[in-house]
């Protein structure tokens, strides 16, 4: 999949550079299209610096947080829950307990570092699969809720976004927060709905109607805020949030007598090991998209887009965000190619760009996700896994763009 997406880049790049050649008469468009490819060459190197110490810092948190017992209490607390949504999972067994780190790696948004995590849940899942070709209930249900990606934190957002210049890299806490909110929300619903899990249960409804009516509520604080007092509230929270995060890991550590410099270093060398793999994938996707750019191939679709768009009477500003929208259900690192690519092309705080940043986090890479964790373990149906998923990162994309809208007017 990933093999074909690469190849059409180029080939389509390949395409309109000829018509702009041939037709056009620009016989610059091979240069500008050489040079776009050492530009985003040299760019993913600078990209990949600043990834590094971003995974290295939070997968050493991380890694403190686990020693500190936080990830175990988070398995426990909500083992009630984990127990109605996947009943065929007995209480206690190791799968939980990585199902709570994986959603903590992506509520901190450290997408790539949470893939390793998930991998291992789903082969201690797949260990309960009576029939190892086809996906249960509960693998299902993790999977849906890994494409829907709670994220909570989304601190390699906030990377790229101070990489590329960004005055506050914090903007877009709360947008990324309601959008993945929507689309996690969506993936639940229609995970139960096929499933039918009875979601009105005591225990569940325990859980999850607090979440429900404080988000709720905030949001209905937020419609009384302009435009200027969201966008500071959004820094605030993400900023009080990012640090509060830190010392609470350091906190409980130091309490539970965790050597957490120590605890530190142990997963920031998994970081370092997880963040250096990521270069080859970057400097591909990255190069890929400056050739499509570069040959007007990008500009030419999007302008057919913003035409429909004009043509139903709709605001036209969020068009420049759907490549990475458009990309993202097939692989993270072309999604993440091309919201760098719209940051530096339209701005960082550009309205695109936000919205872009906003879709990049509120939902994750369907096929990658299903074709990773369903092919590690060897699963070949997967059942109503693709349109659940499908349809929580639909949801995500239309609250992204609806909530930049409600943000940043």
């Amino acid at each position: 999949m990933l093999n074909g997406l690469w190849l059409s880049f180029f080939v389509v790049a390949t395409v309109s550079a000829l018509a702009q050649w041939l037709v056009g008469g620009n016989a610059g468009i091979f240069s500008a299209i050489v040079e776009s490819i050492f530009a985003m060459a040299k760019l993913s190197v600078e990209v990949m610096i600043l990834l590094f110490g971003t995974l290295t810092l939070w997968l050493g948190f991380l890694r403190i947080a686990e020693k500190a017992g936080i990830v175990d209490w988070l398995g426990r607390a909500l083992g009630p829950l984990f127990k109605r949504l996947m009943p065929e999972v007995p209480s206690g067994h190791p799968a939980l307990g990585f199902i709570t780190l994986n959603f903590a790696a992506n509520g901190l948004g450290l997408d790539n570092a949470a893939t390793p995590i998930g991998l291992k849940a789903m082969r201690a899942l797949q260990e309960l699969n009576p029939n190892p070709a086809s996906a249960t209930n509960a693998q299902i249900l993790f999977l849906v809720l890994n494409a829907s990606s709670l994220t909570l934190l989304p601190v390699t957002i906030f990377m790229y976004r101070a990489q590329q210049g960004a005055a506050d890299p914090t903007l877009v806490f709360l947008p990324i927060l309601l959008a993945t909110s929507a689309s996690t929300l969506v993936g639940l619903l229609s995970v139960a709905f096929m499933q039918r899990l009875r979601l009105w249960d005591p225990v569940v409804l325990a859980y999850l109607l607090p979440g429900a009516l404080i988000l709720a509520s905030f949001m209905a604080l937020l419609a009384t805020l302009s435009a200027t007092a969201l966008a500071s509230l959004s820094s605030i929270l993400g900023n009080l949030t990012l640090f509060g995060l830190i010392m609470l890991f350091l906190v409980i550590g130091a309490l539970r007598k965790v050597k957490v410099y120590e605890a530190f270093v142990e997963g920031a060398k998994e970081g370092f090991d997880v963040a250096k793999n990521l270069l080859p994938y970057l400097v591909a996707m990255l190069c890929a998209v400056g050739v499509l750019r570069a040959s007007g191939a990008l500009d030419f679709g999007l302008d057919g887009i913003r035409h429909a768009v004009e043509w139903l009477g709709w605001d036209t500003r969020f068009v420049d965000a759907l490549p990475t929208a458009m990309v993202k259900p097939f692989s993270g690192s072309a999604a993440r190619a091309l919201l760098i690519e719209t940051m530096q092309t339209q701005g960082v705080d550009s309205f695109a760009a936000l919205v872009a940043a906003t879709v990049q986090g509120s939902t994750e890479t369907t096929f990658y996700v299903l074709a990773v964790y369903f092919g590690a373990v060897g699963i070949q149906r997967a059942r109503h896994a693709v349109g659940c998923a499908l349809l929580a990162e639909l949801s995500g994309v239309v609250a992204a763009i609806g909530v930049c809208y409600w943000f940043f007017g």
